[in-house]
Order: structure tokens, then C-alpha cells, then sequence
């Protein structure tokens, strides 16, 4: 071994930087001088653990030529790593330095053998090995302060975290549910031009019945469930079925009828039915109408309409009553536009309530938690809720004024009253 030989011309050891060298594969330092150490005396210089191992790779001797040129190239280390770089870091923690240690230091390259071993001077005062690992670990840094930018993004609230007690929450299985709902809404939706079909009714008919059973729904002071599942009957009803234009007020009623049978606790009577229909039809035509439709749809009552979305999606937005209210009017106004049938239940419950928000804020807002619950992103909700912030602002004018008239009162907040988020209409406005 080269460093026990006195008559060497120096000492091998495995320090770093100052007054020591680093073997296993890379670059070699030894002291200069007359004074030559032992292994071991050069070895307590450093702080911590023992040296790294040796470790010689043999190699042919066309390459063990090229490796002991005069000018050798810089030699290959093993990679830096984030946790190597911390170990060089730490080594370079030395001792108080010897009288003999501040010499300057050789560097060696080591190649097949210890004997072919070529000396020369070190051209600068710091190790190239230790030049990378210094840019190294500032290029950690920078990642790092990265990474924090990215966990200092908005994170997505669990919602259901207050509710993990109460039983009928059902906290365990509410994704799921709501994954079904997203997944069995196209089966409640209708083609958005069904009317073509129908030879006798039109669009601007449909509007004014919905509009109509808007107050109807109003002044039996029926559930909130109910108005959505009466409109969507209507809509499957008349895809499939031809209706003369003398018959529709019945298909609404009817439609209602059934509704109030699947959702409320205290169903009206098929007579105040008749005479909120100002006695234009009979008994008899009542009951053969609901047999008539639900026999059309199969007896398919349990699909997912928007207000089953509006509850979940309001409960992410974290809203007030203010918000909900406006939410509310805002759907309902698009429950009596045929052009809206082109929209998922879903979208229809989530670009409410971002255009609400919108509204009341006066910009655009729409958190992740939102994002996440909804699985729709603001450039998603865009069209749709542009066209709610149109229904808005003409919502008391023209003929369908129901909607206008219900959320003017104290009991809905005067959501109607709220000026409407014209910024979303701009033409400058996107993503």
C-alpha cells in the first residue's frame, strides 16, 4: 500500500478539503512536503465517521493509459444526490487546522493501479467535486422554496368532517352516491330539440306552463324536490309523446300530481288540482293522463334532478342564505328556458351557483373545494352561466314573470332584486 511506504512521495489518505483526501472511485488529495503522516494521523483530522473505503476498479491497459495522461480529464463521481450533497456539507466541518494542513494540496487520479498513479497540482483552491456539490445544494434550495409554492395552493376542505357522527349524513357513502347521481343524470336528461317532434306545442309553450306551475308550486307551498321532478316528467313526457296543444295545461297538472306522490308527505288532491286549472278539465282526464304518463316513462321516477346537486354543491361552497336564495332563482329561471335542456342536471346545479357567486362578489370565484365536489372548472361553467346572468336581466320583464315575482318577496330574501353580474357578458371576458 502506497501510504505505509515511507520512500513513496506521499501519503494516501481519505479526507476532503482541507489537510485530507476522498477515495471510493473519485479524486485523491495528499499533503506536501518533507513531513509525511501516517494513514491513520491524517484520518483524525476529520470529524464523525471513518473514511470512505477504498475502491480500485481494474481496467484494461489501453484505458489505464488514457486515464494516466499528464492532463488528465476531470474524473466521473458518483451522481449528487440530495442526501450526498448533505454528507460533502457536513464533512467540510473540520478541525482547527494544523500549521501543516494549511499547505496546499495535491490532487491524485487514481487509476488500475496504485503505482501508475499520477500527481499533479491543484489549479484552484477548491475541489471540483465540492464546486458541484455547492451549486448542487442551492439548486435544492430552489426547488424546494417550489414545492412550498405549490402546498401553499388552496386545498380542497372536507366537507363532511362536521357531519362524521350524524347518521343520517351518511358520511361513508355520500361519494359514492353522488358518483352514481353523475352518472345516472344523463338518463333524467331529454334531447335539447325534442320540440321538433311535437306538431301542435312549441318552446315558447312550454315556458309559459313551467312558469305558470313556478307559482302553482308557490302557493301550495309544496317542496323544493318536487318543482324539479314535475318539470323533468314533463320534458320526458313530451319527447316521446305528441300532445295537442288544448292538453298540455293537463300534462303540467298531471305531472305535478305525480311529483307530489313521489316527494311531499301531504300530496294535494286531485280537485284543487282542477280548480287551479280554473275547471278545464275533468276527474276522470286526470287519472287517465297519469296513467297515460306513467306508463310512457316506465314508472321512472327516481332520477337525479338539479336539486339534488344544488344541496351538495352549495354544502362545498361553503354558502350563506343570501347565496343559496340567489342560486335558487337563478336555476329556476333556466328551468323555464327550453334552451337550457342542452345542460346536465349537474351543470346546470354548478354554474348557478358560480353565477351567484359571481354575482355577489362582483368577480369571479370559484374555489378548488368547489371545483373538486363538482368536477366542473369555471371555463366549463362559462356558457351556462352566461346565459343565467341573461335570464337575470330581463326576469321581470315580458310575460314569465313567475320566477321574478316569487324571489321579490321577504321570504326568499328579494334574490330577484340583485343587480346582475354583467361583467360575465363582456366580450373581453374568458380564460
Amino acid at each position: 500500500m502506497a501510504g505505509s511506504d515511507e520512500n513513496n512521495p506521499g501519503v494516501i489518505g481519505t479526507t476532503n478539503l482541507h489537510g485530507g483526501l476522498r477515495a471510493g472511485g473519485g479524486k485523491l488529495v495528499v499533503t506536501a512536503g518533507h513531513n509525511r503522516r501516517a494513514l491513520s494521523t491524517i484520518n483524525r483530522n476529520i470529524i464523525g465517521a471513518p473514511p470512505y473505503p477504498c475502491a480500485v476498479n481494474k481496467r484494461v491497459s489501453s484505458e489505464k493509459n488514457a486515464i494516466c495522461d499528464k492532463n488528465p480529464p476531470i474524473p466521473v463521481h458518483r451522481p449528487i444526490t440530495r442526501r450526498f450533497a448533505a454528507e460533502m456539507a457536513s464533512k467540510q466541518q473540520l478541525k482547527p487546522e494544523t500549521e501543516e494542513a494549511k499547505k496546499p494540496v495535491l490532487s491524485i487520479r487514481i487509476s488500475s493501479e496504485w503505482e501508475d498513479c499520477t500527481i499533479t497540482d491543484v489549479e484552484s483552491a477548491v475541489p471540483m467535486f465540492v464546486q458541484h456539490t455547492e451549486a448542487m445544494l442551492e439548486e435544492i434550495d430552489r426547488m424546494e422554496e417550489v414545492e412550498m409554492e405549490d402546498v401553499a395552493e388552496e386545498p380542497v376542505m372536507d366537507i363532511d368532517s362536521e357531519e362524521k357522527k350524524n347518521p343520517l349524513a351518511v358520511v361513508e357513502y355520500i361519494d359514492d352516491i353522488y358518483a352514481f347521481y353523475k352518472k345516472a343524470e344523463s338518463s333524467s336528461c331529454v334531447p335539447p330539440n325534442y320540440m321538433a317532434q311535437q306538431f301542435d306545442v312549441n318552446e315558447r309553450m312550454r315556458g309559459i306552463l313551467i312558469d305558470w306551475l313556478i307559482e302553482v308550486h308557490y302557493k301550495f307551498e309544496l317542496m323544493e324536490e318536487t318543482l324539479y321532478l314535475t318539470v323533468n316528467l314533463i320534458d320526458r313526457f313530451l319527447a316521446v309523446q305528441p300532445v295537442m296543444r288544448k292538453k298540455l295545461q293537463l300534462v303540467g297538472v298531471t305531472a305535478m300530481l305525480l311529483a307530489c306522490k313521489y316527494e311531499e308527505v301531504s300530496v294535494p288532491v286531485v280537485e284543487d288540482l282542477i280548480l287551479i286549472s280554473d275547471k278545464a278539465y275533468s276527474r276522470k282526464e286526470v287519472l287517465d293522463m297519469e296513467k297515460l304518463m306513467v306508463n310512457t316513462l316506465q314508472f321512472n321516477m327516481s332520477v337525479p334532478t338539479p336539486y339534488v346537486f344544488m344541496r351538495r354543491f352549495l354544502k362545498a361552497s361553503q354558502s350563506d342564505k343570501k347565496l343559496e336564495l340567489l342560486s335558487f332563482f337563478l336555476i329556476e329561471l333556466s328551468l323555464v328556458e327550453y334552451e337550457m335542456l342542452k345542460f346536465p342536471p349537474s351543470l346546470l346545479a354548478a354554474a348557478s351557483i358560480y353565477t351567484a357567486h359571481c354575482t355577489l362578489s362582483g368577480c369571479r370565484q370559484w374555489s378548488k373545494t368547489s371545483e373538486w365536489h363538482t368536477s366542473y372548472s369555471e371555463e366549463h361553467l362559462l356558457e351556462c352561466s352566461r346565459l343565467m346572468v341573461s335570464f337575470h336581466r330581463k326576469a321581470g320583464t315580458g310575460k314569465l314573470t313567475g320566477v321574478h315575482r316569487k324571489y321579490s318577496t321577504l321570504k326568499y330574501g328579494y334574490a330577484a332584486k340583485t343587480q346582475p353580474a354583467n361583467f360575465l357578458l363582456d366580450a373581453g371576458f374568458g380564460f
